[in-house]
């Protein structure tokens, strides 16, 4: 299926590696022109390469997305790049592991920066520029445990909220035409990330976890919930507003 993105401008954040990066790839594929941003200049300029190596045209923001005053001048350069904004995926994220009872206000802070807050700043800042470009698509990654409860009290507050984020902007920027939706991966393996590192350190206990957590039998793959991010930037989803569609092999067990 052609997606019809072919010269759409698509900004994803957190790109230089797992999940964002793969994204950024699916939309290359599509024809997407790209701004990539990361916060490592080495690994975003590694993941540049690639995408250029396959015929992509990209451009590259070192930026960290927590920061307040970040959001405007990744978008102004990304709009300066290529005289529009077609397609926003707010992908960066972040978790703190530390016991409740133990966790500080910081803490608490710095995962709401990133799993939250970079969104929100990053579509206030995107909106009039996909407005002008006659309307586009915002995509929050969110997790299973978003719906549900599973991971840290932090995690799933923050990746609930950013849910909640989605449906609400969905309403009220559909006049405009945009569409905002969110994407709630499940335990997706890709190298260096941690499903990978625990397979490595405990192969038998990874084997135990999937028998007993996943009906499809396997981690989830990036370009598993790559392609599902394409097709709702795409105008080819364009009466799938305000969803959350999770890409988990069956691994969650929310009704809604």
């Amino acid at each position: 299926m052609d997606l019809a993105l072919a010269g759409h401008v698509a900004l994803v954040t957190g790109a230089s590696r797992g999940i964002g990066k793969g994204i950024a790839s699916a939309l290359a594929r599509e024809g997407c022109k790209l701004v990539i941003c990361a916060r490592g200049e080495a690994a975003l300029d590694e993941a540049a390469a690639a995408l250029r190596e396959s015929g992509a045209e990209v451009c590259t923001i070192v930026a960290d997305v927590t920061e307040p005053a970040a959001a405007a001048h990744i978008v102004d350069a990304a709009v300066a790049a290529y005289g529009q904004l077609n397609v926003l995926v707010n992908n960066v994220g972040g978790n703190n592991r530390t016991p409740f009872p133990e966790q500080s206000d910081q803490e608490w802070d710095e995962v709401i920066a990133a799993n939250l807050l970079s969104g929100v700043r990053l579509t206030r800042a995107a909106v009039p520029h996909l407005a002008a470009a006659g309307g586009g698509s915002v995509v929050f990654i969110s997790s299973i445990w978003g719906r549900e409860t599973g991971g840290s009290p932090v995690y799933v507050s923050t990746k609930a909220a950013a849910i909640g984020l989605a449906s609400s902007l969905a309403r009220e920027l559909a006049p405009q035409n945009i569409r905002v939706n969110s994407v709630a991966p499940g335990s997706i393996r890709f190298p260096g990330g941690s499903w990978d590192r625990r397979v490595r350190e405990d192969p038998d206990g990874m084997a135990d976890f999937i028998a007993r957590e996943i009906p499809g039998g396997r981690f989830g793959t990036v370009e598993e919930v790559a392609d599902v991010v394409a097709f709702l930037a795409s105008p080819r989803a364009s009466w799938v507003n305000g969803a959350c569609i999770p890409v988990d092999g069956c691994q969650s067990r929310s009704l809604i």
